[in-house]
């Protein structure tokens, strides 16, 4: 007896959409499905994310085809109208059971209006030798040759403790490697209560996860790195 399809997510571009979409794996599972997480950062990410769309259903004719990810969240019509494509899922809503539970062809949040965000609850990531844990989301900056904050909304901060029980329970899980990641990761805190720095949770992770044996930092905006963290690195 053939075994029933399983889903597939092909997950484009950074450390953050990694994370995510291992949550997403575990939210479609049992799915005839293929879900493109996509990256806008560069017009070659977006170039990279039709001809991903194109392969799945090359590959996968008779699977359900969704595409998510930042270059959805920012131009939802060009993908909604690609042949291929038979749904459009928002970076916010693509976390969230609702938005798979619905067949509309295009569930996209206004993600400039979100101001909180959360560890995803996944339970381990199978597929990688580390595991990603979302700390950060979101960019308040500008620069003007950067779409990346039209598709992740606002800058926002995961509350210390919710990061350090998460990464106790992937140790627990037998994950020997942290990757913490964000989209603007060295803007951790602010807009938490009493604004901890990404120094405050790096050393709130150390000393409460103490068997954790590796833990890393995704890409860092050296001007903005806080003098806890310094003092961290240099020790």
């Amino acid at each position: 007896m053939p075994s029933a399809p399983q889903p597939e997510v092909i997950s484009l571009g950074c450390r953050l959409n990694i994370a995510e979409s291992e949550t997403i794996r575990a939210l479609v599972a049992g799915r005839d499905m293929v879900v493109v997480n996509s990256c806008a950062v560069t017009n070659a990410a977006v170039k990279a994310t039709r001809v991903a769309i194109r392969r799945a259903k090359r590959d996968r004719p008779e699977a359900q085809i969704v595409v998510t990810g930042c270059a959805a969240q920012i131009d939802p019509a060009s993908f909604a109208a690609m042949p291929e494509v038979d749904r459009v899922v928002g970076n916010t809503d693509k976390l969230t059971s609702q938005a798979w539970q619905t067949d509309a062809p295009v569930v996209v949040s206004d993600i400039m209006q979100v101001r909180e965000t959360a560890p995803h609850l996944t339970a381990s990531f199978s597929a990688h030798a580390r595991a990603f844990v979302e700390v950060q989301n979101g960019c308040d900056h500008r620069c003007t040759f950067c779409a990346i904050p039209f598709g992740r909304g606002p800058s926002r901060s995961v509350p210390a403790g919710a990061v350090v029980d998460r990464i106790a329970g992937l140790v627990d899980a037998g994950h020997r490697e942290i990757v913490l990641t964000g989209v603007d990761l060295t803007s951790y805190g602010p807009d938490l209560p009493g604004a901890p720095t990404l120094g405050h949770l790096v050393e709130r992770i150390l000393h409460h996860v103490p068997a954790l044996e590796r833990l890393r930092l995704s890409s860092l905006d050296g001007i903005e790195i806080d003098d806890r963290l310094f003092a961290l690195l240099t020790t």
